[in-house]
């Protein structure tokens, strides 16, 4: 304030000495020859009034400085149409693609335990063996009667070809003998049930029995588990039923060893849980490192809306008031550039990020930094 006052001052100073050196100029052209003493005095007068020009310039640019200061510098971002995604995030747990409990198909003392705990066995690899004794006892009865039983069949066979003897004993020895080739053939297969064997590939992960401990199908001698290739179980809101679809992609991470993975849905459940309203996804994974553990807390991230050409906004350049939702863009009044309300409307958010459905366009600048500090109408200074 006091430096408008003294400008206004030093104005009227000019404007007096103006009239002042016009006179004199007026008076000397009209005298002719006027005395030395107003020549003197009308260079005097020109010296103040440069004095005086050269002060009041030097006012004006501290007047200007000082407007400049008062703007509110911001910063405005072009908008431009991008793709917009929404996903949600629901837990998830991890089973074994393959995960058996192995016992044996007959029962009979452990006699040999083959494998470690730990260690991968292949499909088809003798976990151990049980005691067969009494089967091997039996093997040998049946092999000695069967080679009885031949004998007599090939020379019944002769003699029926020679038309010598009866039919009743060549079918007889033939009956006899076959009886025997089918038992032989049950009991090595009883013998067989003696060992315990891997059904699939995989890891030893527990051994639930010892050496000399009586084993039967009824009770699990080991877990063979195979995490090479695992699965993801989450259950997702009924309301989500129509916004995902089986081969959609997803995002699956794991807290416990901050892993993500990226796969697709491969089955979508048929099935509403009525106690939680939910449906249930599966999701497939190779596992090559073995990292992910069966029963590992799992989140899965799903994406439930997509806008391929969408007008997108930090969330936090939206303000509300009680007309509605709002943001800031500049616009040029006169020599000024001018902070101005938009009202918008808004659609999804994901991520500290809005999709505005309504009153911004591609093209449009938004204040993107300074946005708190103005108001409707607020003159502005914009940086680069």
């Amino acid at each position: 304030m006091n430096r408008i006052v003294k400008n206004k001052k030093l104005m009227h100073q000019l404007a007096g000495l103006l009239v002042v050196v016009l006179l004199a100029s007026c008076a000397a052209g009209n005298a002719g020859n006027e005395s030395q003493e107003k020549q003197a005095q009308l260079v005097e007068y020109k010296q103040q009034l440069h004095e005086l020009e050269v002060k009041i310039a030097e006012l004006e640019k501290e007047l200007k400085a000082t407007t400049e200061e008062d703007k509110v510098e911001v910063v405005l971002t072009e908008l431009q149409p991008q793709k917009f995604e929404h996903f949600i995030e629901v837990s998830g747990s991890v089973e074994a693609d393959q995960e058996v409990n192995v016992s044996p198909e007959g029962s009979g003392q452990i006699l040999d335990i083959k494998v470690k705990e730990g260690q991968r066995v292949s499909k088809g690899t003798v976990l151990a063996t049980l005691n067969a004794e009494p089967i091997e006892r039996t093997i040998d009865e049946v092999e000695i009667n069967l080679e009885m039983a031949r004998t007599t069949y090939e020379r019944q066979k002769n003699l029926w070809d020679q038309n010598i003897g009866s039919e009743l004993q060549y079918l007889q020895a033939k009956s006899t003998m076959n009886s025997l080739e089918q038992q032989l053939e049950g009991l090595k297969a009883q013998r067989s049930m003696s060992s315990i064997v891997a059904p699939v590939d995989g890891v030893i992960d527990v051994i639930y029995q010892k050496q000399g401990q009586i084993a039967s199908p009824q009770v699990p001698f080991a877990k063979l588990v195979n995490i090479q290739k695992i699965k993801v179980y989450a259950d997702v809101a009924e309301s989500y039923l129509t916004k995902i679809e089986q081969g959609d992609e997803v995002q699956v991470y794991f807290p416990a060893i901050g892993k993500t993975h990226t796969t697709k849905i491969l089955m979508i459940g048929n099935f509403i849980d009525p106690n939680n309203r939910t449906f249930r996804i599966r999701l497939d994974l190779q596992n090559k490192d073995n990292l992910i553990k069966p029963n590992l807390d799992a989140v899965v991230k799903l994406r439930d809306y997509v806008a391929e050409e969408a007008i997108v906004i930090p969330s936090i350049l939206i303000k509300e008031d009680f007309k509605g939702k709002y943001t800031f863009v500049v616009e040029a009044e006169g020599n000024s550039q001018v902070a101005r309300k938009v009202y918008v409307q808004t659609g999804v958010s994901d991520n500290n990020r809005t999709e505005v459905t309504q009153g911004l366009e591609a093209g449009m600048k938004v204040v993107s930094e300074g946005f708190s500090q103005v108001i409707d109408g607020t003159v502005v200074h914009i940086n680069s």
